[in-house]
């Protein structure tokens, strides 16, 4: 049976998707509350990560343990590495590595993790062209773009710092969880995609209206999330 794991960040949009929501049970498990039910007459389970790669890591475990998804949606924001994409636009995965993994020395790229047999977490196609098609229909305003995401337990705030990022890895955001999350549902086999409102340019740039942004961020997300989830 379809049930639909969903991982969010914002507190706006958990919040919003749990007002959609049938909810059935809820359930506490390290420290993260997990919302069984329905929403656009999809089975889900909706749960807010908490920050950092070992928080999604967790997260998604659970999913996979104790729910038993079927497949896993992430949202959450990012800091854009491409010029052309802008504050508020959306990247949808096409895959997700660790920026932060440097096992060089025993002669594996830099990004990937050892004895994994590849660099990046391949998100499922079906679900990354679903999620874009129905950005742009519901989120006419905004751009939407498919590509690879970048994640690490750092805030990437200095220019120097992204243009590493960005030579190392051709990435189109980065972000803190992205990648622990797909790691997690590929070692679990369980198809997955990342999509990430872009809060920021990953660099020194002035500083955002932040709850500003969230809150069309957050609307963004949850009109996206709730269209598509019939149509996997």
């Amino acid at each position: 049976m379809k049930k639909i794991g969903i991982i969010g960040a914002m507190e706006l949009e958990i919040e919003a998707l749990k007002g959609k929501m049938d909810i059935r049970r809820t359930e506490e498990k390290a420290s993260m509350e997990f919302l069984e039910g329905t929403l656009n007459k999809t089975e889900v389970v909706i749960v807010r990560s908490g920050i950092g790669k070992v928080n999604a890591a967790l997260c998604t475990q659970i999913l996979c343990d104790l729910f038993q998804v079927s497949h896993i949606i992430n949202t959450g924001v990012a800091g854009s590495l491409k010029n052309e994409i802008d504050i508020g636009d959306i990247v949808v995965s096409t895959d997700a590595l660790h920026h932060d993994v440097d096992v060089r020395i025993f002669g594996y790229p830099l990004g990937e993790v050892p004895q994994m047999g590849c660099l990046a977490f391949p998100a499922d196609e079906h679900l990354s062209q679903l999620a874009e098609t129905c950005c742009k229909e519901v989120n006419s305003d905004i751009s939407v773009y498919q590509g690879r995401i970048v994640s690490g337990d750092q805030f990437i705030s200095d220019r120097k710092v992204k243009d590493g990022i960005i030579d190392n890895f051709h990435g189109y955001c980065v972000e803190m969880e992205g990648a622990s999350i797909a790691h997690a549902a590929y070692l679990n086999h369980v198809p997955f995609v990342i999509i990430r409102a872009i809060s920021d340019k990953a660099d020194d740039s002035a500083e955002l209206d932040y709850p500003t942004f969230e809150k069309a961020a957050a609307a963004h997300s949850v009109a996206l999330v709730e269209h598509m989830l019939p149509l996997i």
